[in-house]
């Protein structure tokens, strides 16, 4: 689903998103509900960026990444967390692109999201290429999301993945 923001661009350059686990749901400008087998997913665009809410029988799982006022815990690269029943797994990168790979980037990736049944992107007023993206599948009975954030004024694309799945059982020992 792809639709146009009805707010102002808040979240202006990357180095200013911040990632947090376990908050309540943020006020949101546009949603997207998905089943995937057994576990609802809500998808959240912010004026901020995004907020992804899982419902699962194991528990439940929070995400945000955001500019969050007063944030001390800045984009990390990588995180690896247990969540009660849960393992979850968090990485970020920042692309540095030319104004024309941005271009045809930030096209693809909105094609993409758009057209997909658990696709949610919003571009935000002012610029075709300042969009938050957010994409979600299960993979291998893991539930996984993608998400894209534009910064076309300084050519940097953020992406995120992210992976929350029941805890694998150590091997027995031989």
């Amino acid at each position: 689903m792809l639709t146009t923001l009805k707010t102002v661009y808040t979240d202006t350059r990357a180095a200013d998103l911040a990632w947090a686990l376990g908050r309540e749901p943020l006020p949101a400008l546009a949603t997207l509900d998905v089943e995937l087998t057994g576990a609802k997913m809500q998808l959240r665009l912010l004026g901020a960026s995004h907020q992804v809410l899982v419902e699962e029988e194991q528990g439940d799982c929070s995400e945000t990444v955001a500019c969050i006022p007063g944030s001390s815990t800045p984009l990390p690269l990588g995180v690896s967390k247990r969540l009660g029943e849960w393992e979850y797994e968090f990485a970020a990168r920042v692309e540095s692109l030319s104004p024309g790979q941005f271009a045809g980037r930030a096209q693809e990736l909105l094609a993409l999201v758009a057209e997909h049944p658990h696709g949610l992107a919003g571009v935000f007023p002012g610029s075709p290429h300042a969009f938050t993206a957010l994409l979600a599948q299960r993979h291998e009975g893991a539930l996984m999301w993608r998400t894209w954030h534009a910064y076309p004024q300084d050519g940097q694309l953020v992406a995120t993945r992210t992976r929350v799945g029941a805890r694998m059982p150590l091997p027995a020992a031989l």
